[in-house]
């Protein structure tokens, strides 16, 4: 196996083609290896064999163009067309259910599909970020669907993606990985692929150690986020700018602190740390205060929308509402656990009526003026470079009354003329 991959020989199935997927997908295939996706969206498969992504990321449809036109890449929906490849890489969504436990339904269909497939001898590599010992339990799901047996008839690691959208294909080729084998030599033979293009430090070590680190890493930023909004809580208690007193506490050598906000999104900082606590013997009140603090962030934004409409003497049910930005971070389209959607379902029953724009996200308002035109408020909910520098003293000749919420601290003056609320801007 070693050989096939270091001639780029060995032949890559990768199910799952959405935002980490059909990247990977794609850098395999530019590397020079055969690749074909599994994808059970129909209509995504025919996209992306027409060269087209179905997904918003730099340099995406080039690359993608370049891998399908090649013929180093195509996508499937039919799983005899992944039977007996050399390297199965599975990178499905692991959401979570409505009482915040993990929902592996995907991967364990996945693994069963992958199961079903395999050759004696093949590399199962599971990037989707799960909880600990999950990597070990579907490789024992393996052995028992096929009677391998793990370490000897087929190879397992774990390789969680450590990416972030916007910057996902130079992220893939230079930040660090770690590789979480059941065995050393599951592990060994995972550097020697990702090596093919990966140009960080690759980290090789245990299956469980993997899946806790990807899971530390980002409950470690969503702690550290709770504190910021705490910070910005004490600010309008105490009537001054958080963002100005984080940046005077950041020359300390020793403080970094995060950006408050109206909430965090994306698949994997609201998710992680309950799948970090899913298995845990014992309670952990920490991380579970900072993610109850950081979900409550959209009901902070609500309190001072409602704040402003009440200097204005105009009632909530009577005002419409523009929501800027539908996406859970600025120029991308992911809109995955996005705040902006808790925020509008917290004012939808108490408002006249929400509308939205986004320049990224299909469905919204196609432009601004026309979103704002006649209305009451507008509240921004993602840091778009669009939504940075607008003229508001223009726009707001569109919109019947004057209020501007700033949950992403994208407005350094009030305009005049606007009643103007922002989180961590006690000030006003």
């Amino acid at each position: 196996m070693r050989e096939r991959i270091e001639k780029r020989e060995a032949e890559i199935a990768v199910i799952g083609l959405g935002y980490i997927g059909l990247p990977t997908a794609i850098m395999f295939a530019d590397a020079g290896f055969n690749v074909v996706g599994y994808e059970i969206r129909k209509d995504v498969v025919a996209k992306i064999n027409r060269g087209n992504s179905h997904i918003v990321e730099p340099e995406i449809d080039y690359l993608l163009k370049n891998a399908v036109e090649s013929g180093k890449l195509r996508a499937t929906s039919n799983p005899g067309d992944i039977k007996d490849k050399d390297i199965y890489i599975i990178c499905v969504q692991t959401p979570l259910r409505q009482d915040k436990t993990p929902n592996l339904e995907y991967l364990e269909d996945a693994v069963r599909t992958v199961a079903g497939a395999m050759k004696k001898g093949s590399l199962v590599i599971i990037e989707s970020t799960v909880p600990p010992m999950t990597t070990s339990r579907m490789a024992e799901l393996i052995e028992k669907l096929r009677g391998f047996k793990a370490g000897r008839d087929f190879y397992m690691v774990h390789a969680p993606e450590r990416v972030m959208p916007g910057r996902i294909f130079k992220e893939l080729v230079y930040n660090s990985r770690i590789l979480g084998g059941i065995t050393e030599e599951s592990a060994e033979l995972a550097e020697v692929l990702y090596r093919s293009f990966v140009k960080g430090q690759i980290f090789r070590t245990n299956s469980t150690t993997s899946e806790m680190v990807k899971l530390m890493e980002n409950t470690f930023r969503d702690v550290n986020i709770a504190l910021a909004n705490e910070f910005a809580f004490l600010a309008h208690q105490y009537g001054i700018d958080v963002f100005r007193a984080i940046e005077l506490a950041n020359t300390h050598p020793r403080v970094r602190i995060h950006t408050p906000g109206i909430g965090v999104g994306g698949h994997c900082l609201p998710k992680d740390p309950y799948l970090l606590l899913s298995s845990a013997r014992e309670d952990f009140g920490l991380i579970q205060k900072a993610r109850e603090i950081n979900e409550d962030m959209p009901l902070m934004a609500k309190d001072l929308l409602f704040d402003a409409l009440k200097a204005i003497n105009l009632p909530p049910e009577e005002a419409v509402i523009v929501v800027l930005g539908l996406a859970y971070k600025g120029n991308s389209d992911d809109t995955r656990n996005s705040p902006a959607y808790a925020f509008i379902e917290a004012i939808r029953d108490d408002v006249a009526e929400v509308r939205s724009y986004d320049p990224y996200v299909e469905g919204s308002h196609r432009s601004l003026e026309e979103a704002l035109k006649d209305a009451d408020a507008a509240v921004i909910a993602t840091d778009h470079t669009e939504f940075r520098g607008l003229s508001w003293e223009e726009l707001g000749k569109l919109m019947r009354n004057k209020v501007l919420v700033d949950g992403r601290h994208l407005i350094d003056e009030p305009p005049k003329g606007f009643v103007f609320r922002g989180i961590g801007r006690g000030e006003y």
